[in-house]
């Protein structure tokens, strides 16, 4: 697959509904401002910005269910973005979100998903995320859907997360795989040990490194799937070097180790969707997180040193 003669579609989706803490709906105006556009129409492709999905500030709405926070616009949203995110892959191009929290997930997972189920394709999907984002709507300790896509997408959860654009599951667990896992909630831990996903820690980062990991990653789906989508949660990154992100944990990618993960995805020539989530300016320093996540974009559609 020649990625660099495709067509970007530059899908925004400034939620934060999912989340608990404010700021991250200004993600994807952070990138923007990053230069992201001019980033990837440097390395010879056509980006095609299509704006900010409309989605309604907390203040006006209620939390009707405490363990489900916002879920009626976040399924409303979501169900926009799956579209959109379809419409973009039906024409030949390359779906690139920018969110965001990462209930985004939601949405582009099952619009990737629907355009699979469509052609007869396979979809794998790589989930690189400090944290499992496993949860259930019976296991969640916040309510925030941010932590329940993973479980949704592989058919675990409430069925109005499950079952969004009307079919469940989006991935087959074994086809789904983590990597940079450093934060578990205690009744998470059970559902990853069951589901039969694929994870790789940062303990297991630390021990094979990540080039061995996802060259490993990388050669198991080529080897199943038919469509790569790659879903990035910024937190992967040590707060050093990410600052501004709405959930940090210490511990994480180093900045080499994300460029280099990016890189080798980049050099497969496999991947075809992207999101990016969970970029938070209001806890950012002048926009280092936006500028270091644009960057790291540009590396994953081929951006090279030499």
């Amino acid at each position: 697959m020649q990625l660099n003669r495709k067509v970007i579609d530059l899908i925004g989706f400034p939620i934060d509904l999912g989340a608990g803490r404010r700021g991250v709906d200004m993600g994807p105006s952070a990138l923007r401002i990053a230069g992201i556009t001019d980033k990837l129409s440097r390395l010879g492709y056509s980006v095609s910005d299509h704006g900010d999905l409309f989605i309604k500030t907390q203040e006006r709405q209620t939390v009707k269910n405490s363990k489900l926070k916002y879920l009626d616009e976040i399924l409303k949203t979501s169900s926009v973005l799956a579209r959109r995110v379809q419409k973009s892959l039906d024409a030949g191009n390359f779906p690139l979100c920018i969110g965001g929290d990462h209930s985004m997930a939601l949405g582009t997972i099952a619009g990737i998903s629907s355009h699979c189920r469509q052609n007869n394709l396979k979809l794998g999907v790589i989930w690189i995320d400090a944290h499992s984002d496993m949860n259930t709507d019976e296991t969640t300790p916040s309510g925030n859907i941010h932590g329940m896509p993973v479980a949704a997408s592989i058919g675990l959860g409430n069925s109005a997360l499950t079952e969004l654009m009307g079919f469940t599951p989006k991935v087959t667990p074994e086809n789904f795989v983590l990597i940079g896992i450093r934060s578990v909630d205690d009744r998470e831990r059970q559902l990853i040990k069951n589901s039969g996903i694929n994870v790789y820690t940062m303990s297991d980062v630390d021990r094979k490194g990540v080039h061995f990991i996802v060259n490993k990653v990388l050669k198991l789906l080529k080897s199943k799937v038919d469509h790569i989508h790659v879903s990035f949660d910024v937190d992967s990154v040590d707060p050093s070097v990410a600052p501004g992100v709405g959930t940090p944990v210490p511990g994480g990618l180093s900045y080499r180790e994300a460029h280099l993960l990016m890189e080798t995805i980049a050099e497969c020539g496999c991947m075809s969707s992207l999101e990016v989530a969970e970029v938070n300016p209001i806890l950012d320093s002048k926009n280092q997180t936006a500028e270091f996540t644009a960057q790291l974009v540009a590396s994953s559609m081929g951006l090279r040193i030499l």
